[in-house]
């Protein structure tokens, strides 16, 4: 349990002590979005980890708040914030095939009984 807790410490301190790392992530995501037509605000500033709220406008507002969480093995991962850690989406460095999953997400929220 002990190595839980420590872990756990770690990934956040790593996540706070790399905002950079994670804003650039993050901008990368909001690049790849970009040309499939999703919308997107930046929250940088006011919030300790940083947040893309990612959406599409419509009869129902759809969105997702996404961040990037240092995670195990030296590697960082897009989370959906609130969920936290357990909401993990997709890893970072490959922006264009998380956007491509974040879309399916977004997609499946706006029309659930069709299959993307």
């Amino acid at each position: 349990m002990l190595n839980v807790r420590l872990e756990r410490s770690v990934l956040d301190w790593r996540t706070r002590l790399g905002r950079s790392t994670s804003i650039q992530y993050l901008d990368d995501l909001s690049a790849a979005l970009k040309p499939q037509g999703w919308r997107f605000v930046k929250l940088y500033r006011p919030t300790p980890i940083p947040v893309l709220r990612i959406y599409a406008r419509g009869p129902a507002e759809i969105a997702l708040m996404v961040s990037a969480l240092a995670v195990p093995h030296r590697m960082w991962g897009y989370h959906e914030v609130p969920l936290g850690r357990s909401g993990y989406l997709h890893p970072c460095g490959d922006a264009d095939a998380a956007a491509h999953a974040i879309g399916r997400l977004l997609k499946y929220s706006m029309y659930p009984s069709t299959c993307w």
